[in-house]
């Protein structure tokens, strides 16, 4: 920040005072405003954006103290204070004064203060751009604008900064994944480990073991020792998927090592220490498995510190439309394809559909309708999954499903083996994805005889 790019407003109800300050400032480089009266320099702070208030203590209609409390927010001000008033400056300090000045004005000093100022105040605003662009970056994979949307970004930011332990609750499908990221990227570890286990992939006999390691011969086929995920995420962060799949006799030992920070491996005697910060997510009702004996109330109580309860999609319609562009966007950037958007028709049955699978389900159906959507045209209701406009009561108009290029049963053929080609392979994750179920999804492989 140069001199001559600065703008120093000055407020003193002394012409004198105000005109030699002022021809002092300017012989240094500066810009500068003048204000007779704490009125004028409201209204100048207002209108001109000045980069610092230098204000006098006493003055008609508004006084130096007024002016720190309106707008300390949004510029630094330092207050010109007659000697023998410093208690009342400290207290302008503790309202949001950068810094006070005795008269009569030492003017090296004062330049200094005000090259203090500056600099601090090009830091701060330095920093929250960088804090605006680390949050835009860490929440820009969830999309909406709805306000049940908007109080999980508010969630997320109120606890991303502390170590607090966070609990995410949602329906399959809602992003709780994405939500567990964006605390992660906007916390004090977010350049730490950030190690990720879905406890229901996990058989149960293996899930311990993958929790908190093992050492060599702990059991048949623990050939050598094995670090668990609490100590990869030693000093980051460990987030436990599907929390509410976990055996209730392991979850008696995830609380203790919750509680005292602490853990063994199996087969081992020594004592391990770890610096975790956890994030847990679920789908399910946590409250009617704890009724049921299948989750134990005090390690909910440990977990739930922070909840964030993700909305489903149909109780955030309005966010369908903005998603659904968002993955057509996506796809067509992926596909080097372009399209011209949805047709009315389209954006209706998506719009009044449940969406029983949530954000995913909609994401596949929108991958889903670009399999029979040519270039540069409308993606059309005919190209949707059938199952949406039947489940939003629209019809598709006969012409429109017999001008499709590939049938239903090809079109679902198609939207599996991409699928599979995206997971590598791996049936479980593409299953996920689609939406359906594994054993499902093994009839559908067979039925279509997908290599």
């Amino acid at each position: 920040m140069t001199k001559k790019n600065v703008l120093i407003l000055i407020a003193e109800d002394d012409a004198v005072a105000r005109e030699t300050l002022a021809e002092a400032f300017s012989d240094k480089g500066y810009k500068v405003l003048e204000a007779a009266d704490g009125e004028e320099a409201r209204e100048l702070a207002k209108t001109k954006k000045p980069d610092l208030l230098l204000t006098d203590w006493k003055m008609p209609k508004c006084d130096g103290m007024q002016l720190v409390e309106e707008l300390s927010k949004d510029l630094p001000i330092i207050l010109m204070t007659a000697y023998g008033n410093v208690e009342y400056a400290v207290l302008a300090m503790e309202k949001g004064a950068f810094n006070f000045i005795e008269k009569p004005i030492d003017l090296v000093k004062l330049f200094a203060l005000v090259d203090k100022a500056l600099q601090h105040s090009l830091l701060q605003k330095e920093n929250e751009q960088l804090k605006d662009r680390l949050e835009r970056t860490a929440l820009s994979g969830i999309i909406g604008a709805t306000p049940a949307i908007k109080e999980v970004f508010a969630k997320i930011k109120q606890v991303a900064a502390s170590d607090t332990t966070v609990c995410i609750l949602g329906e399959s499908g809602t992003g709780k994944e994405l939500v567990a990221n964006a605390v992660q990227s906007l916390s004090g570890r977010s350049q730490a480990t950030f190690v990720k286990l879905n406890c229901a992939a996990i058989p149960e006999n293996l899930l311990e073991s993958e929790l908190f390691g093992h050492e060599r011969g702990a059991f048949t086929g623990a050939e050598k020792q094995r670090i668990g995920k609490f100590e990869q995420a030693d000093h980051g962060t460990l987030l436990l998927d599907e929390i509410a799949e976990m055996k209730p006799e392991l979850q008696a030992k995830l609380l203790r090592v919750l509680q005292d920070g602490e853990f063994t491996r199996l087969g081992g005697t020594k004592t391990i220490k770890a610096d975790v910060r956890i994030i847990c997510a679920t789908n399910a009702d946590i409250e009617k498995r704890i009724a049921s004996g299948l989750f134990r109330s005090d390690l909910y109580y440990r977990i739930s510190v922070f909840t964030i309860n993700l909305p489903p999609l149909r109780e955030r319609k309005d966010d369908i439309e903005l998603l659904a562009k968002y993955f057509l966007d996506q796809l067509s950037s992926n596909l080097g394809k372009e399209f011209l958007g949805f047709s009315k028709e389209a954006l209706q049955a998506m719009r009044n559909y449940s969406w029983p699978g949530n954000v995913r389900q909609l994401k596949n159906a929108v991958e889903y309708a670009t399999i029979t959507t040519g270039e540069k045209e409308e993606v059309k209701l005919a190209a949707l999954p059938k199952e949406i406009g039947q489940g939003a009561g629209i019809s598709v108009k006969e012409e429109e499903a017999a001008a499709a290029p590939l049938s239903l049963k090809e079109m679902e053929k198609q939207a599996i083996e991409a699928a599979l080609r995206r997971s590598g392979g791996k049936k479980d994750v593409a299953a996920k994805e689609l939406g359906i179920g594994l054993k499902t999804i093994y009839r559908k492989i067979e039925e279509y005889d997908i290599k």
